[in-house]
């Protein structure tokens, strides 16, 4: 079964699900490296969609990046919110990214 080209966007989602779920056992180095790919993956994701002027993404992916510097200084809570906040947001360019491959 070959699957869209933003498969992997998925199985990344229920990374960061997972991660969240489990937030008290990650490292702070577990938590920047899934940050800091999500970072990348919203931004990447943005530049692919023809109109991406969404700015809950710009907001996202700021406090993304600014999270990735501060891990060590967030509570358990905090990177559990930033990472579902992540997946909703990747999730959701994901949605955009099929709806605009099936036009």
């Amino acid at each position: 079964m070959i699957g869209t080209p933003n498969t992997g966007m998925a199985v990344f989602v229920a990374e960061l699900v997972k991660a969240a779920n489990g937030s008290a056992k990650m490292t702070e180095d577990e938590a920047r490296r899934l940050l800091g790919r999500a970072y990348v993956t919203i931004v990447e994701a943005r530049e692919q969609l023809s109109t991406h002027r969404d700015q809950p993404t710009a907001s996202t992916a700021i406090s993304l990046a600014s999270a990735t510097g501060l891990v060590g200084a967030l509570s358990d809570q905090d990177v559990r919110a930033l990472l579902l906040d992540a997946a909703e947001m990747i999730r959701t360019m994901k949605i955009l990214l099929d709806r605009e491959a099936d036009t």
